[in-house]
């Protein structure tokens, strides 16, 4: 692949890449690195439509894609200063929105994460998310910043990654991929940190991942804060966070974008007044300052005098041998206001779980109040090109079993 357009940028202008992950990343990062234009990375997973919807919102000078440089008459230039990276929300709740991120911020990024998992600089690291993803763009920066050796896989096998990764390289990760991970290797204790981010991550595979030798590490964070800026609930050093009057985790550091691009509305929405950045999902701190996260504060059921987290719901449900996939929803309730309603993909869709059998197997993990008084058989769950839940946008069905 023969990219020329990142040696020809200059500050001031946005050039967007719509390629898929390669080693050409390193060059690309490391030029803009040098010449201080700003770029915007595509997620080549998107549809034509999605990835031209993303362009005509950022209005770069010059789009780049394989087979293709296609240059744009009226350009909205860019403050390099406040935005030498923009990148795309993943568009879990509507349509995604562009955060401008400063270098500083991003360096920053890079800084906190190695000195919260005391590595070295220069550890070894293997790249096998998107760069449109914060997760993989991080991983690369780490070699175009921070001068660390980064292997780029084209696409995530786990099999490849187990027979390939350098001794001690660290690999960022979604849970789904850990998952994948977890199911081929026989060990995982020749492999660094596996950083696991972008959803919640069910606690009986990081259990699993460490019985084979594997050192989890969770992430929190948004692509607003430059990805994870909290591990295993313990924030970067600089990172502040605290609790609104609802509960809402808030954030404030060196890692906060700037805000979105070409949208003041949208980003005068995502500070308080005092310029902490809202995150939209609750959670709590413990007397030590560890943050447990319950999920978006919009996904809350409220069922009777209880909140039902769907997270912690789905994370048991998963684990029964039946189910292949699961998402939790709250659906109203005459009694109780809401109920919970379990969307099951089952394994054999000729045998599939009853509604009692995934009750029951939530009473052994659960109280009682959260187990699922609802069940729908799905084919397939809506989800981002990065694996998240899209849980607003799971179909409306009726339901084929009740309690």
């Amino acid at each position: 692949m023969t990219v020329t357009a990142h040696r020809r940028a200059e500050p001031g202008e946005l050039i967007a890449y719509a390629l898929p992950p390669g080693d050409v990343w390193l060059e690309i990062l490391a030029a803009h690195a040098s010449s201080g234009a700003s770029l915007l990375p595509i997620d080549v997973r998107l549809s034509a439509r999605e990835q031209r919807a993303v362009v005509e919102r950022a209005r770069p000078r010059l789009l780049v894609t394989l087979d293709d440089e296609v240059l744009f008459a009226d350009p909205t230039r860019v403050d390099p200063d406040r935005a030498w990276v923009v990148v795309a929300t993943s568009g879990v709740s509507g349509s995604p929105k562009l955060a401008e991120l400063p270098r500083r911020a991003l360096g920053s990024a890079v800084a906190g994460s190695l000195t919260a998992l005391d590595l070295s600089a220069f550890d070894p690291w293997v790249a096998c998310l998107s760069p449109a993803h914060m997760g993989g763009l991080l991983v690369l920066l780490r070699g175009a910043l921070a001068g660390a050796p980064v292997d780029v896989h084209q696409r995530y096998d786990p099999d490849r990654l187990l027979a390939e990764a350098r001794d001690g390289a660290h690999v960022a990760l979604v849970p789904t991929m850990l998952r994948r991970l977890v199911a081929s290797a026989q060990e995982l204790s020749r492999l660094g940190v596996l950083l696991v981010g972008g959803s919640a991550l069910d606690p009986s595979l990081r259990d699993a991942a460490a019985r084979l030798g594997g050192r989890v590490v969770t992430t929190y964070g948004l692509t607003e804060s430059c990805g994870g800026v909290v591990y295993d609930g313990i924030p970067f050093d600089g990172t502040d966070v605290r609790l609104s009057s609802i509960g809402e985790i808030e954030l404030t550091g060196p890692t906060v974008m700037e805000g979105y691009r070409s949208d003041p509305v949208a980003t005068a929405g995502a500070f308080t007044v005092d310029g902490w950045l809202k995150t939209g999902d609750l959670g709590k701190l413990d007397a030590e300052g560890r943050l447990s996260v319950h999920g978006r504060s919009g996904d809350a059921i409220r069922s009777g005098a209880e909140i039902v987290w769907p997270d912690e719901v789905e994370a048991a449900l998963r684990s029964h041998p039946d189910v292949a996939d699961v998402a939790v929803t709250g659906a109203p309730d005459r009694e109780w206001g809401q109920r919970v309603v379990a969307w099951v993909v089952p394994v054999d869709r000729a045998l599939p779980p009853t509604l009692d059998a995934l009750r029951e197997h939530c009473r052994e993990r659960l109280a009682r109040f959260k187990a699922p008084r609802e069940l729908i058989f799905l084919d397939t769950l809506p989800r981002t090109v990065s694996g998240k839940l899209r849980r607003a946008a799971v179909p409306g069905r009726a339901a084929e079993e009740r309690p």
